[in-house]
């Protein structure tokens, strides 16, 4: 990610946090330099609100790749016809986020608050049948020893956020993985099983680091994440690579293939991976994009890393988001390209096709992080609403030109929320 290194004094007036989050802001938007290249089982019904997912059974593993998760047949009755997927961008929490959810906290009797950051995008994100975030970071269990760059250990309360916005799982392999060692790794996964977020891309152990089955309005969905590498050379303990899925072609295509023989009707592949900073993609995203989609185990691949919006493609008849940008960062012009305060919210609807389920449509909704009160805000409705200042329309107009810029032609922005 970037190349300054962010501090600032946590404080416990409420004044001074603020003062200091205004300071830090302009140090930590960074994240460190790329060199490119578990289950749980969510339950969700039409209609009413989303309930918390509820485990399932486990499967036996398969021999090609470990799997854990619940039964692989559908409900009696009608064939299920689909359901809506969502994604969305990198959730950073440098040291200034984490000031100023010291300073929303206030008051309330916890430590921080990551809610109002997220508050404007919660109905964008709870109404999706499944919603799935990337934390590129690991979270501390007992909010001790936060750090931000290089080595991220962000407080549990992230966790806690996402999941009352609305997210049920997160794809977690990225080049910070391992930022605490497999300690951290551990107490990210607690972190999240905690807050009732299910997780791919990490290991507690070899079954876990498999692909994640969860039941979506009776589909059975696998969710599957890898990076392209780790930070300052580390690497898992000898013996343990499952710790942190990393990009090997080969392992992603045993992976999807156990996870379609395991009952997945649709299959999702999440990758961090690409050049920081850069629109376009690699020649590496590319070759892996056409390799990857043209095996009928996998039905779409969703990027992450680079902290700008990259394009969205067709590629075999399937898509391929390359990058959806920044979700919550501290990354802006300070340190930065502007676009790293943009990010895309990606839905999908998928729906059933013959024997198989399918990407029937895909939309995006522009995003942008208002600074320095870090809240996420939906671009279009943000514009079409009253009471914007200048300043803001004015640095929303231009996020909207860059996302629409770098989506690409073929693919339109949700306009109905």
């Amino acid at each position: 990610m970037g190349r300054a290194r962010s501090r600032s004094v946590l404080g416990t007036a409420v004044t001074l946090v603020v003062v200091l989050t205004l300071v830090a802001g302009l140090l930590d938007g960074l994240d460190s330099p790329s060199a490119v290249a578990g289950v749980r089982s969510a339950r969700h019904t039409s209609g009413a609100a989303k309930a918390p997912p509820t485990p399932e059974a486990s499967a036996a593993p398969e021999a090609s790749a470990a799997l854990h998760g619940g039964p692989t047949t559908a409900p009696a009755g009608q064939e299920p016809t689909g359901f809506t997927l969502l994604a969305s961008g990198d959730v950073l929490p440098h040291t200034s986020v984490v000031t100023r959810a010291m300073a929303y906290a206030a008051g309330s009797g916890q430590r921080y608050d990551f809610r109002p950051m997220l508050r404007a995008i919660r109905p964008i994100v709870s109404a999706a049948d499944l919603a799935v975030c990337h934390l590129e970071t690991p979270l501390s269990p007992t909010g001790s020893n936060l750090s931000g760059y290089p080595a991220f250990n962000g407080p549990p309360q992230v966790a806690s956020a996402l999941r009352d916005a609305g997210y049920d799982a997160c794809s977690t392999a990225s080049n910070h993985s391992m930022d605490m060692g497999t300690a951290g790794i551990t107490g990210t996964l607690r972190v999240l099983d905690a807050a009732g977020l299910r997780h791919a891309g990490l290991g507690r152990d070899p079954a876990e680091a498999g692909p994640t089955m969860l039941t979506v309005k009776g589909v059975r969905v696998a969710l599957l994440s890898y990076a392209y590498g780790l930070n300052g050379g580390r690497r898992p303990p000898a013996g343990q690579p499952w710790r942190v899925n990393l990009i090997d072609p080969k392992r992603i295509l045993a992976d999807a293939r156990a996870a379609r023989r395991a009952g997945s009707r649709f299959t999702v592949v999440f990758l961090h991976w690409g050049h920081e900073y850069q629109t376009a993609p690699t020649s590496a995203q590319l070759k892996l994009a056409k390799l990857l989609l043209a095996d009928p185990s996998i039905d779409l691949i969703l990027g992450h890393h680079v902290h700008v919006v990259q394009p969205v493609r067709r590629i075999h008849g399937k898509w391929v988001v390359f990058g959806m940008g920044n979700l919550l960062s501290n990354q802006s012009s300070a340190c930065c390209p502007a676009a790293t305060q943009d990010g895309v919210v990606i839905q999908v609807r998928v729906v059933r096709n013959g024997d198989r389920y399918v990407v029937g449509d895909l939309r995006y909704i522009p995003t942008w992080v208002r600074h320095p009160s870090y809240r996420v805000l939906p671009v279009l409705q943000s514009l079409a609403g009253s009471g914007v200042d200048p300043a803001t329309r004015a640095a929303l107009t231009a996020s909207l030109r860059r996302t629409t810029a770098a989506i690409g032609p073929g693919v339109q922005p949700e306009r109905t929320q």
